[in-house]
């Protein structure tokens, strides 16, 4: 059941995951720790955002005067126009202001602008923000959070996982600087890769391998708890239930992990000393169907090796532009660089068993394809005989 809270949140259209306080902190402080400049003076938007429930607004408006923001503008999505079966309430916080209109709440999104002290109590912070209805529903894509687009500097938020693509193109079309967060799955779609290749875009400074986990509302809970087990849709720490996905931070803002380069051994001493199994005594093997060699683990990546390598998407976030060139990866469309040299049209899958599927060779065309049969997974074979098996997405890379 990979990914499946995704693949659930995209067919609901639920896009309702509310990122942690403590890990929006964790990952703001590395980029202040190598700038601590970073967000002085600036006009930071945080759009996608919900303030009265979401804890991107809190943390920046805690933090306003300390980070020397000039001003933070924060915007919601109405309520209908989400698409989420939920009996919705109005908080406190708008009921009980003035500028509540029933005839506004479900169907407006809301701004929140922090820029002064507007309660005069001698500072800047959460209690000072205003707030008032959109004319429209808070979309992204309105030429009404257009025009804070491009009055931002940063723009800084958990965008829907199911329109991360299309967000990530709005932000880059209005070259601004940012810090979102995605699925890990999406680094491989062509319109997110390219972006990896010609610095536009980085992983940001908490490690893929970290788990994310999400605020997420009740009739969430319920839902998740009724179609999967523990671990897969949700997990449960200390008694309480947050959403889980492999999601991770994407930027254009730099921290210092990003050029500490690896450090590395040689190809023959990773063949003698290796930790991998699949490395040590072994080898490195060529793709059957790419100009190059895998490399199943980062750190095994060999340093004296001057062709091209295929690694995993969990490298991006130790990439070191100083010490490596991104060539391309192998999802479809992404590889010109590095073109793949055979289809398997002509191929049947097979299972572990002998079984064939019924699927024929060319669900693997352009995969990074191995010569090999471990036994474990499907493979694919041809009237000669030849047998492949494919792996997960690559990375194509050269050492500078």
């Amino acid at each position: 059941m990979a990914n499946a809270n995704l693949k659930h949140a995209k067919k609901q259209k639920n896009d309702e995951f509310y990122t942690q306080y403590q890990d929006i902190q964790k990952e703001v402080n590395a980029y202040l720790e190598y700038d601590k400049e970073v967000f002085r003076g600036k006009t930071i938007l945080l759009p996608c955002d919900d303030p009265e429930w979401s804890n991107f607004t809190k943390f920046f408006a805690q933090n306003f005067e300390n980070f020397g923001i000039k001003k933070l503008i924060s915007t919601s999505f109405a309520v209908e126009s989400k698409n989420i079966e939920i009996d919705y309430e109005p908080s406190l916080f708008e009921s009980i202001d003035p500028r509540f209109d029933k005839t506004k709440t479900r169907c407006k999104g809301k701004i929140f602008n922090l820029a002064q002290d507007e309660n005069h109590d001698g500072k800047i912070n959460i209690d000072d923000l205003k707030w008032n209805y959109l004319e429209g529903d808070g979309d992204f894509r309105s030429d009404e959070v257009k025009k804070l687009r491009d009055e931002a500097d940063i723009i800084i938020t958990n965008p829907p996982f199911s329109l991360f693509r299309e967000f990530v193109a709005w932000i880059m079309e209005a070259d601004k600087k940012f810090l979102i967060i995605g699925n890990k799955n999406s680094v491989g779609c062509k319109e997110i890769f390219p972006l990896f290749q010609e610095n536009k875009l980085w992983s940001g400074r908490t490690p893929m391998g970290v788990d994310l986990l999400f605020d997420i509302p009740n009739e969430m809970i319920k839902n998740f708890i009724s179609e999967g087990k523990e671990g897969s849709l949700y997990k449960k720490v200390n008694g309480k239930i947050y959403g889980r996905s492999s999601s991770v931070w994407f930027t254009n803002l730099e921290h210092g992990r990003r050029h500490q380069p690896l450090q590395l051994m040689t190809m023959e001493d990773n063949i003698k000393f290796s930790k991998h199994k699949e490395v040590q005594g072994i080898g490195y093997q060529k793709y059957d169907n790419y100009d190059a060699i895998e490399v199943p683990f980062t750190d095994a990546i060999p340093s004296d090796y001057e062709g091209i390598m295929g690694v995993p998407i969990s490298f991006l976030d130790k990439y070191c532009p100083e010490q490596f060139e991104i060539l391309g990866s192998t999802q479809r469309g992404c590889h010109d660089s590095v073109p793949d040299r055979k289809k398997y049209d002509d191929y049947w899958e097979v299972r572990p068993n002998g079984e064939k599927t019924g699927s024929s060779g060319g669900k693997t065309n352009e995969n990074p394809n191995i010569a090999r049969n471990n036994g474990k997974q499907n493979y694919f074979i041809n009237k000669d005989g030849h047998i492949v098996q494919s792996l997960y997405t690559r990375i194509f890379i050269r050492k500078k």
